[in-house]
């Protein structure tokens, strides 16, 4: 399957490897979605919690608006599904067997007439 575009990767369980075209159009489109939305929520399935975080704290790096404390105290064993949210600034982990991996990116709308858009999933080193 080629990706072009975020819309291909919508039915894939777990990311793709990207080339680093790929990527570099990937993210010009996924940045113009996130500039016009009012906050976002990732979710980042991980083989282990610490890849789960590193993934996190990659996506703030490249974000400066996206930005999460309090990693420190997150922990979950084997394969961890996080969940952060921009909004609230709240992030959690949990174990969870049988997932793909990759990190999904949901462009959320304070108003309610526009409806969020999930984009992903994209490799855990995407943000590098």
């Amino acid at each position: 399957m080629e990706i072009n575009k975020l819309v291909d990767l919508n039915n894939l369980r777990t990311a793709p490897q990207l080339s680093d075209n790929q990527v570099k159009k990937l993210l010009e489109e996924l940045e113009a979605n996130i500039l016009k939305s009012d906050w976002l929520t990732i979710g980042i399935m991980a083989p282990s919690d610490n890849r789960a975080i590193e993934a996190l704290q990659l996506i703030s790096k490249k974000c400066a608006s996206v930005k999460f404390g309090n990693l420190d105290s997150l922990q979950a064993d084997g394969c961890v599904f996080l969940k952060a949210n921009q909004k609230t600034g709240n992030v959690f982990v949990r174990s969870e067997n049988g997932l793909g991996e990759g990190i999904l990116i949901t462009c959320q709308y304070d108003e309610d007439a526009k409806a969020s858009n999930t984009f992903g999933p994209l490799p855990l080193d995407f943000f590098t």
